[in-house]
Order: C-alpha cells, then sequence, then structure tokens
C-alpha cells in the first residue's frame, strides 16, 4: 500500500477544471496507473484507491490518494503542479510506503483523524413507497451518521470523549425530540459542500448524467479497538461515494499536551 501527497497550484486552469467536477478528477487519478482500465470495478473487500481534497487555505490544496500500487502523477503535475521546476528526485508529489504504519496499527493507539465522507440514510415519505437513500444535512445529523456505536465497530475504531472539564454544551435533544451529544465527543464538523456534477453516460442523448452528492469532513480523534478491521477500512475506506473522493480516513499523531 501507498500513501500519496500532490499539492495543486491554483493558479493554472487545470486545477481549476479539475476541481470544478469531482469525477473529472476521479478519472485524473485513476489515469495515474497505467493497468487500471477505465472500465474497471474496484476488487469486493479488497484494498482499492481512495482520495481526498484537503483544502488548508485559499491557494493550499492537497490531493492524497491510497492506493494498493505506486502511482505517477506525471500528467496531473503537467497540467494541475509546478512542471517547471519538476526533477526526478523530486517529480511533484510524495509517495511513502504505507504498509509499514498500517502494521504498527495496534488496540489501544490514540491517533487524531480526518475523514471526508457522504453521510446518508434511507427514508420512506409514504407507506408502500420504496425507501429512498437521502444526505444528512445538519451537523448534529451528520456527527450521529459517524458516532453511530455499530459504523464505528465495523470501522475498527471508537471516537474519544472529552473530559468533563472540556465539555460546554450540553446533551439533550432537539426542537423535533432527536438525541442530541451536545459536544460530548473529540468531533468536528470542519466543512460541508453540495456538489452537483455531470458524469459520462451512454443512456442520456446528452452524453452527461447528472450526480448530486453531500459531502462532509469529520476531525477527531479516536481509539483503535481492532487493528485488523481499521487496517481494512484504511485500504477500502467508509461509506458511499468513495470514487468521488469520499472514504479516506488518515491518521496522525496526537499533538503533545504542554507540561506544567
Amino acid at each position: 500500500m501507498f500513501l500519496t501527497r500532490f499539492r495543486l497550484n491554483t493558479a493554472r486552469p487545470g486545477t481549476r477544471r479539475l476541481l470544478s467536477s469531482p469525477q473529472i478528477l476521479h478519472a485524473a487519478v485513476m489515469s495515474s496507473f497505467p493497468h487500471i482500465l477505465p472500465t474497471d470495478s474496484p476488487v469486493p473487500d479488497a484494498p482499492r484507491v481512495l482520495w481526498r481534497l484537503d483544502q488548508q487555505a485559499r491557494a493550499e490544496i492537497l490531493l492524497y490518494v491510497v492506493s494498493p500500487d505506486r502511482l505517477d502523477l506525471t500528467h496531473l503535475v503537467e497540467q494541475a503542479g509546478w512542471p517547471a521546476v519538476a526533477t526526478p528526485d523530486a517529480p511533484g508529489w510524495q509517495t511513502r510506503l504505507y504498509q509499514p504504519f498500517l502494521d504498527r496499527l495496534a488496540s489501544g493507539n490514540r491517533w487524531a483523524f480526518r475523514l471526508t465522507a457522504n453521510p446518508v440514510h434511507t427514508i420512506r415519505r409514504k407507506d408502500g413507497e420504496p425507501r429512498k437513500i437521502t444526505a444528512h444535512l445538519t451537523p448534529v445529523h451528520q456527527m450521529a451518521w459517524l458516532l453511530d456505536e455499530k459504523r464505528q465497530h465495523r470501522a475498527g475504531f471508537r471516537i474519544l470523549e472529552k473530559p468533563d472539564d472540556r465539555r460546554t454544551l450540553p446533551s439533550g435533544t432537539t426542537h423535533k425530540g432527536n438525541p442530541h451529544h451536545g459536544d460530548r465527543y473529540e468531533l468536528t464538523v470542519t466543512d460541508t459542500r453540495s456538489l452537483a456534477f455531470g458524469k459520462p453516460g451512454q443512456d442520456n442523448p446528452a452524453g452527461r448524467n447528472k450526480v448530486t452528492l453531500v459531502t462532509v469532513t469529520f476531525d477527531g480523534r479516536l481509539e483503535v479497538t481492532d487493528p485488523d478491521t481499521l487496517r481494512r477500512t484504511l485500504t477500502q475506506g467508509i461509506g458511499r461515494a468513495r470514487a468521488y473522493g469520499c472514504g479516506l480516513l488518515t491518521l496522525a499523531p496526537l499533538p503533545r499536551q504542554p507540561t506544567l
């Protein structure tokens, strides 16, 4: 497994085109692997290509890719990087072996994490209607999606709770009577986006099918409960819309606490 980071040059027209549609960026990422054909589908229950965009600032946008094979981002450097300063030793992206990190995961480890996901649920407006997949739109429901105990168990981690002296909002219920955890957990929603973009399709006379998608970026802290399951989560992703930049969970060391 490999973990790759690529910084996009926001001054390039190619960058603006890539950022205009997750479908375009997905195609560009998959073109980094010469052995993967456009008609190929991910193998079930196996490591797959996952990617995510992180925007640290207006001119600092990073693309992260986790993949079973080493990739070649030369085409992205030419379109959306700094090709004039690329060298064989510094091609314009950084790739590291991911497996040694995965192998070191152990029960009880605590990490900071980031995840961009597509939190959804199914609803039925009328009796007899088929259930319809719809997005969670409020931070309360979006966080509840990730805090679901069964989901955390299937992912191999649990989200940490804040110490009592750091909680500022009490738990309770919303105005509709739904449970609300206050700020009990080490979890925040840092970005929510509603996306609509075209997808190539043969059934559409115009050659495009419209995709609508709500993406949510979570930051928080977690504890490893099942290392093998978490390894699978880190290499296979969480939730839906993984082809469109969702599902990639990444971990980072927790900041050191100041000593008194």
